[in-house]
């Protein structure tokens, strides 16, 4: 399997409606014990992903995660953006994944970011 399909289907596993297509999606390119974190989650482990995704599909009926960008790598790292579409449309800022890949090509790890990188002030003048 390609990177870029790696990430599309993990992109699939939050936004399928139904849980148990979801839970394929996710079994797919979810390493055993991987950890997925982002500012409001720190889980291990394909269960704890799925019910953290069926708390924030229910908070967003409809919701769905594509992916925004190309997909690059190196030596076992990716990054890709992307996005929620709500079920009406409504598109919400862009976040960044940094996603560890295994030599199984499964994912062991994800770091999520939300919204755009914040301008380094420390240039401004």
């Amino acid at each position: 399997m390609s990177i870029e399909a790696i990430i599309d289907r993990y992109c699939e596993a939050w936004s399928d409606p139904e849980p148990a297509a979801r839970a394929a999606a996710l079994a797919e390119v979810w390493a055993n014990g991987a950890r997925y974190t982002d500012p409001r989650a720190d889980i291990y482990g394909a269960e704890a992903l799925l019910a953290h995704i069926a708390g924030v599909l229910a908070q967003r009926p409809g919701a769905r995660v594509v992916r925004t960008s190309a997909v690059q790598q190196h030596h076992g790292f990716a990054r890709f953006g992307w996005r929620v579409i709500e079920a009406d449309g409504n598109r919400l800022p862009e976040g960044l994944d940094i996603a560890v890949i295994g030599e199984d090509r499964r994912i062991t790890q994800i770091i999520g970011f939300f919204g755009p990188l914040p301008p380094d002030m420390s240039t401004a003048g």
